[in-house]
């Protein structure tokens, strides 16, 4: 379906009115609805319709489907495709360019048979996929000419593989701190070789549920660097929801990896400045600052926001990387920090992920969010398919207690104060700043 699309994207061009722009007119050609309408004409109204979407709207964006006052500054596709086209399409395009006489979903896709509205939304799923793939190849495909024009060095898109970096973390994990049978670090360890064990189930959605204290950010990336060598996924994406801790965790992350480190993760995050870190290879900088655009990196770090505002954009600068997430072990920390009001789109497409893309998703935290299906969250996660990483985590959360809670009732400000008095040293949480001062 991608290749197709790509066949078909800039089929506009066969147009004499677009060769005269070769030679100098100004006159402006749209040159991408052409495609469009041949991916209908051939391939008919559900397929060839989810490929006209990204086909039109490779420059200018993905389309609504019919008008709307959503304000959004671009053309319905169905205005497109019904307005008169303004130029005329050279038939020699038939003889240069070979579509295959039938299209079919992917191999393994499969639409939920119960529910008319899900099979929408994971149509929109494929169509940004789609969308994604053809807008990347056309960047790259343009950055590869623009190179050769200038003289310039080609792409370097080499990173270290899976493989070596999980051997770079067995080896950091060798220390003797990992392997201590005492105190915490013997229930670290115990969680640790557990998450590892749990590597081998099939790809799908696991949940990761240990207190703070439990070694959490190590865990989950041994997890997903052997379950993803082992069931051939492609990278690993740590999703952070707060800007605060992201980098705090690629360090982590980075230091584990050795000296693959820096040539293999990358960080995208609004507070992430590369040009104020120090490379010790000055072209790790460079291959990072081109896979920003796609993540086309063995590693990732970026924020909740970044990662979910990706999947349901419609812009091609956002959604380039958008195929680069399948085939992926993603790991979303701290889970339960997602947003109440968007939750139903965010777990939907946590669902499709792993449902139709061949991805794994990990919801990792201490304080495990409640969206199982049969618990009431409706359109859920089924709890026949979430897998636990963590060892009995009943236990762990008593194994790694750390306080002692006791419920002294309700109190006013007044009496709180003199309580708060009366210690040398406490800490006292309310619920908004505005009680806080």
């Amino acid at each position: 379906m991608a290749e197709v699309a790509g066949l078909l994207h800039d089929l506009g061009k066969y147009c004499s009115e677009f060769q005269e722009r070769l030679c100098g007119n100004t006159r402006k050609v749209d040159h991408a609805t052409w495609g469009a309408r041949i991916a209908i004409e051939k391939y008919g109204s559900d397929i060839g319709t989810l490929l006209a979407y990204g086909i039109a709207g490779h420059h200018a964006g993905l389309a609504d489907g019919v008008e709307e006052n959503s304000g959004q500054s671009i053309s319905p596709l169905k205005r497109r495709l019904a307005k008169s086209p303004e130029t005329h399409l050279d038939p020699v395009w038939e003889q240069e360019v070979t579509l295959p006489k039938k299209l079919l979903p992917p191999t393994g896709f499969k639409l939920d048979p119960r529910n008319r509205e899900k099979q929408l939304f994971q149509l929109t799923v494929l169509g940004r996929m789609l969308y994604s793939c053809l807008v990347d190849a056309d960047f790259i495909d343009t950055d590869n000419y623009y190179r050769r024009l200038e003289d310039k060095s080609a792409r370097d898109d080499e990173f270290p593989s899976l493989s070596q970096l999980k051997n770079e973390l067995d080896r950091f994990l060798s220390q003797d701190r990992f392997q201590s049978d005492k105190g915490v670090n013997a229930v670290r360890k115990r969680i640790l070789m557990h998450a590892r064990k749990q590597s081998e189930l099939e790809p799908g959605l696991f949940t990761l549920n240990v207190p703070t204290g439990g070694g959490k950010t190590l865990s989950s990336l041994a997890f997903a660097l052997d379950h993803a060598v082992k069931h051939g996924l492609r990278r690993v994406i740590l999703v952070i929801p707060f800007t605060s801790i992201v980098e705090q965790n690629a360090a982590v992350w980075r230091d584990a990896l050795g000296s693959l480190g820096e040539q293999a993760l990358l960080e995208h995050h609004s507070a992430y400045d590369q040009e104020k870190v120090v490379f010790d290879n000055p072209s790790s900088k460079d291959k990072l600052r081109l896979a920003a655009e796609n993540w086309d990196t063995p590693i990732v770090v970026t924020t909740a926001v970044q990662f979910f505002e990706s999947l349901f954009a419609n812009r091609s600068s956002r959604c380039r990387k958008l195929h680069n997430i399948a085939n992926s072990v993603v790991i979303l920390d701290e889970a339960q920090t997602l947003p109440i009001k968007l939750l139903q789109p965010c777990v939907a497409m946590i669902k499709e992920l792993a449902a139709n893309y061949r991805s794994s998703l990990v919801l990792c935290t201490a304080t495990q969010p409640a969206l199982i299906e049969e618990r009431g969250f409706a359109g859920g996660l089924p709890q026949s398919s979430v897998r636990e990483i963590a060892p009995d985590p009943d236990q762990l959360h008593r194994d790694l207690a750390r306080v002692s809670v006791i419920h002294v009732g309700r109190k006013s400000d007044q009496e709180l104060i003199d309580e708060l008095l009366a210690q040398q040293q406490v800490l006292c949480i309310v619920n908004n700043r505005l009680h806080a001062r």
